[in-house]
């Protein structure tokens, strides 16, 4: 083993002087490049970024800006380009031949036995199929005018799972400057009915699937006005089976009907920078869920930001897109891909990789076809990949892993100098690689904290990874940590669209003054930042938001964070997640869960604490292959469920929690003290966690609610 880690700096040097003859190529192309740019070609240059970010007034709690943005804040990223249907024309304009977006089709879907007895059904899907950037916009002129043939369009629903269609709609919106209304698909019926009560929306656009499962139950507590509903996708619908008071309307029959040249002849008011774009309603960790106002220029300012801290990002580029579109994240990386000529590759998690849970055994998933460039993923997505990997790695044999953990070590190394090593690329990490169809050169995480332990995994065995700040009232933007920053626990610089100052919270011992970084609460800045909250003027939900004696826009974001002398960002806390125990102790139950997580007996946890208590509680939903084994190291036998009811095996998760806790370097408050296991996951249709998985706490302790009474000892 020693011999082969001497051994690989050997490769590596073959493999760099390839590496620096490529480099001289390069360097004499980009001077016969600059030589027909001064000599009046028509090309531009782009400057490379500097890395260096600076507080534009010296003082600690900010503001902070990137350098590139220090005397004014970016607006939009194509000159003239203000509004959303303005971007995607100037991307028909420049790419109208290459295609844009991509879906599968389902050749089979297959029953598919279990070893617990249940049936899933497996699908076998056949390649992409593409529509050029010219038909996507056939498709989108069409698609609007049928909608506007349909009759008076006060704001357009859609409450869909992420497919073209999804776009197709949202950008016929955006041209037709209808407002457009998004909904989780894995929101409750309940949560549905109000957002599309108080948005008061004339036309909902859906899928089959979800018209008769979800909203089944929904449109007749509906009662804002709603008059058409629009599905995509196969099969038929039964109107009989919906209220009558409502027209149902396949979307090829709506194109069809805004493809009479009746239709697509009449005149239509395109959208300004100021007009209301999305009304975005957020899934929610606490509460009804709250529908946030953005402009075109709110989005556009953001998009710009984010664009420029991606590099090389263009036309041969692919995006697999299967997060849900209804996601502030998902939304912007998206839109952004299509206005550089990017190919959006439709997937969904169920059907992402050859493991997923709907595809066949033997048959490809999504990764596997597409084989993308780019992807963007919330934490715990990436956590799975991990756990999943380590779980492979646990199966083969010492001296399999013995040499993996070598390469591991070795590029570990080498990425926190900020290099790379070929020969263990293609040695060790090549077959995880394909995992996700082996051509992926950047990943962008957001939507929540991601662990330290999973972002070096992913930048070792799979390529550099970027984490994003920001939330749905900042149109996703925030900060992006660079690709070459190999950071870890840092959510990078103010991005140029937006800056940040910190708030001093003395109740929770943030202050601007504290070292060896200035802390408080996060507010975000700039013409990124929302128009507000839909409907709720009178409510006092708007308190948030605000405008400066400058005319910015702010958001407080809630979030604690502390700032790094380089100017980037860390998230180290967040006010609704601290809790005061009985001694007057204060817990950050995200801090806690975080540490937590880190064990591969935990998939996910959910930490508790009653102030009226000395001591916290947790339930956590164990990995199924970890807890058999520990059960069987017990002599506990039984099904799934029966072992997590087990009491013997809640005192063993007890003790591997106490243990990670000490390398965690928890205080003693800080260690939950008594768990409830759950044999069942937490998934957005659970309606426990978001679809960006973060916990839903009042949800959570709804549910736990007689366990929470046995773990305090209730009578």
């Amino acid at each position: 083993v020693n011999q082969l880690f001497l051994l690989i700096p050997i490769l590596d040097l073959f493999s760099s002087l390839f590496l620096i003859a490529d480099s001289i190529i390069r360097f004499v192309s980009i001077n016969i490049f600059m030589l027909r740019f001064f000599l009046g070609g028509d090309q531009t240059i782009t400057p490379c970024p500097n890395q260096t970010r600076r507080d534009k007034n010296g003082r600690p709690e900010g503001p902070y800006r990137a350098v590139e943005s220090a005397d004014a804040l970016i607006t939009q990223d194509f000159e003239g380009v203000d509004t959303l249907d303005k971007l995607f024309v100037h991307a028909v304009k420049r790419f109208s031949k290459a295609p844009c977006l991509g879906t599968r089709e389902v050749l089979s879907e297959e029953e598919e036995k279990q070893p617990n007895g249940k049936i899933f059904k497996k699908l076998v899907l056949g390649d992409y199929s593409w529509m050029t950037y010219e038909e996507v916009n056939q498709a989108v002129e069409s698609f609007g005018s049928g909608l506007a043939a349909l009759g008076q369009c006060n704001t357009i629903a859609i409450f869909c799972e992420t497919r073209a269609e999804w776009m197709i709609t949202a950008q016929a919106c955006f041209r037709r400057n209808f407002p457009l209304v998004t909904l989780y698909a894995t929101l409750g019926e309940d949560a549905v009915a109000y957002g599309l009560n108080q948005c008061g929306a004339t036309h909902l656009i859906t899928s089959t699937e979800l018209l008769r499962t979800k909203l089944k139950n929904v449109l007749s507590a509906v009662q804002s006005g709603l008059q058409h509903v629009i599905y995509a996708g196969s099969g038929e619908v039964c109107n009989a089976d919906y209220p009558q008071s409502l027209d149902m309307h396949s979307m090829q029959e709506v194109m069809e009907l805004g493809a009479k040249p009746e239709n697509l002849s009449k005149e239509y008011e395109k959208p300004t920078a100021s007009d209301l774009a999305v009304v975005m309603y957020t899934s929610g960790s606490t509460g009804k869920p709250k529908g946030v106002k953005m402009q075109h220029s709110n989005l556009i300012a953001g998009m710009a930001g984010q664009c420029q801290r991606i590099p090389g990002l263009g036309s041969q580029d692919t995006y697999i897109a299967y997060l849900p579109l209804a996601h502030v994240l998902e939304l912007t990386a998206e839109i952004s891909c299509v206005s550089y000529g990017c190919r959006l590759g439709y997937s969904s998690p169920h059907t992402l990789t050859d493991q997923s849970s709907k595809i066949k055994i033997g048959a490809k998933g999504d990764c596997s076809v597409l084989k993308p460039t780019l992807i963007a993923a919330v934490p715990e997505i990436m956590d799975r990949i991990c756990k999943n990997v380590n779980g492979k790695l646990r199966e083969m044999s010492v001296v399999q892993r013995t040499l993996f953990k070598v390469g591991y070590n070795y590029k570990l190394q080498k990425v926190s100098q900020g290099a790379d090593s070929a020969v263990c690329n293609m040695l060790f990490f090549k077959r995880v690689n394909l995992l996700l169809g082996g051509c992926v050169r950047l990943m962008l995480s957001g939507g929540a904290p991601l662990s330290a332990s999973t972002q070096r995994f992913m930048n070792v065995c799979f390529c550099p990874v970027a984490v994003g700040y920001g939330l749905t009232e900042t149109c996703g933007a925030g900060t992006i940590s660079e690709f070459s920053d190999y950071s870890t626990g840092r959510v990078g610089a103010p991005l140029i669209c937006s800056e940040i100052k910190l708030r001093d919270w003395p109740e929770g011992g943030y202050t601007s003054q504290d070292k060896p970084h200035p802390r408080g609460e996060i507010l975000i800045g700039g013409p990124n930042v929302a128009m507000g909250y839909f409907g709720s003027e009178a409510e006092g939900e708007n308190d948030n938001f605000w405008v400066d004696e400058a005319g910015q826009r702010w958001f407080c974001t809630g979030d604690v964070g502390q700032v790094h002398p380089d100017g980037c960002l860390q998230i180290v806390d967040r006010k609704k997640d601290l809790v005061k125990l009985q001694a007057g102790e204060y817990v950050s139950l995200g801090k806690v869960e975080s540490a937590l997580k880190n064990s591969p007996l935990i998939d996910n946890i959910c930490v508790y604490a009653s102030s009226d208590q000395n001591y916290l509680i947790s339930f956590v939903v164990p990995n199924q292959k970890q807890m058999t084994e520990l059960a069987k190291k017990n002599g506990i036998e039984g099904e799934w469920e029966e072992l997590c009811n087990h009491t013997k095996m809640e005192e063993e998760v007890v003790k591997v929690i106490k243990e990670i806790a000490v390398t965690s370097k928890l205080e003693r408050f800080e260690v939950p003290q008594k768990i409830c296991l759950s044999s069942e996951a937490w998934t957005p249709e659970t309606g426990l966690v978001t679809d960006a998985f973060k916990l839903k706490r009042k949800e959570l302790k709804n549910h736990y609610i007689k366990d929470i009474e046995r773990l305090y000892g209730a009578i």
